[in-house]
């Protein structure tokens, strides 16, 4: 009998929904995994009805990380340059892959709901949302080996939590539940076990009813404004709003707003 596919992926009101399919391997990233992912992340950029993209998995890890087991394409380097090109361009496209995840101009959520771990967690990190289960928990194993998770784990962790809570994950080698990681600011919101795919799913199709004009330029203008001092962020907020306030749809959602306001009040 052959394997089923490691990713599974469907539509459902304009969400592309990606769930990590190898409960059996603790859902570990394989090659294919990372493959089809890619592919999937591809559509969900190009496809204009594709608003959001939907990741969760199944079984009893949300993600244990790379597949350690899986054998690799091409010797380990045995040269730190090496090694730093293997992270940078090879590692089944972990970098390339997450970095798309960013650039896409549409919003990327991601469903946790058992430990996330490693790669795992390094794939969170580049997703625009982060909602969580009771049960789910999150932690970096790379220190047990004496390396660093070198595919955004310190850069973006620190980005997004600040490097008190960057020490705690990589330096001080901690596992984190689920309401640690929402003081963290590593989740946006903890939901009850029960209930908590069809939870994700309806936050989703909360997302698809936003412009995805709206969506494409806060994306871009969040990040920067991450990067900038005040003044500067407040020059990207202003060139955003230059374009958005001239999409015709802007202007005639505003005049029935305006328009529906007149009765009211008098």
């Amino acid at each position: 009998m052959s394997e089923e596919p490691h990713l599974l992926t469907e539509e459902q009101d304009g969400v592309l929904i990606a769930t990590l399919n190898r409960p059996d391997k603790l859902n570990a990233l394989s090659a294919e995994t990372m493959q089809l992912f890619e592919a999937a992340l591809h559509r969900f950029r190009d496809e204009p009805d594709l608003k959001v993209m939907l990741i969760r998995a199944t079984g009893r890890y949300f993600c244990s990380g790379a597949d350690l087991r899986g054998g690799s394409p091409t010797a380990t380097p045995r040269t730190a340059s090496g090694i730093r090109e293997n992270h940078r361009l090879r590692l089944n496209g972990m970098h390339r892959i997450y970095d798309e995840m960013e650039h896409i101009e549409k919003p990327i959520v991601m469903a946790i709901h058992a430990p996330c771990v490693g790669g795992g967690l390094e794939m969170a990190l580049s997703c625009d949302f982060r909602l969580t289960a009771k049960s789910a928990s999150f932690a970096f194993p790379e220190g047990l080996f004496g390396t660093l998770p070198a595919s955004n784990g310190v850069s973006r962790l620190t980005r997004l939590c600040g490097p008190h809570w960057a020490r705690w994950l990589i330096m001080g080698n901690q596992k984190v539940d689920a309401d640690r990681a929402l003081i963290m600011g590593l989740a946006h919101d903890v939901l009850p076990d029960e209930g908590f795919q069809d939870a994700a799913l309806d936050f989703c199709r909360h997302l698809t009813k936003s412009s995805g004009e709206q969506m494409g330029a806060a994306k871009i203008a969040i990040d920067l404004a991450a990067e900038l001092g005040r003044e500067s962020g407040r020059h990207v907020e202003r060139m955003a709003n230059s374009a958005l306030m001239l999409n015709p749809a802007y202007l005639e959602g505003i005049e029935r707003y305006i328009k529906n306001l007149g009765g009211k009040g008098k």
